[in-house]
């Protein structure tokens, strides 16, 4: 068994609120340093993609199903 597997493996026996404790911190630990300019840039793209759907000219896709492909591309 991979390293990370035993990790996944002690994570999932965890109580429900320490995995989400958890997995908030390791978010938060990766989340790269603030900047006004980056904040800026993502708060348009934010607006530009809620036009995008609202205005029906993107396709949306399930969250299981990105979450599916992603996983198939990382195992």
């Amino acid at each position: 068994m991979s390293r990370l597997s035993s990790l996944e493996h002690e994570v999932l026996q965890l109580p429900e609120d320490q995995r989400i404790t958890l997995l908030n911190r390791v978010l938060r630990s990766s989340e790269p340093s603030r900047n006004s300019d980056t904040d800026a840039a993502w708060n348009s793209e934010i607006i530009r993609r809620i036009n995008l759907v609202d205005s029906n000219q993107t396709k949306r896709i399930p969250a299981s199903e990105v979450f599916s492909k992603l996983e198939q591309r990382l195992s």
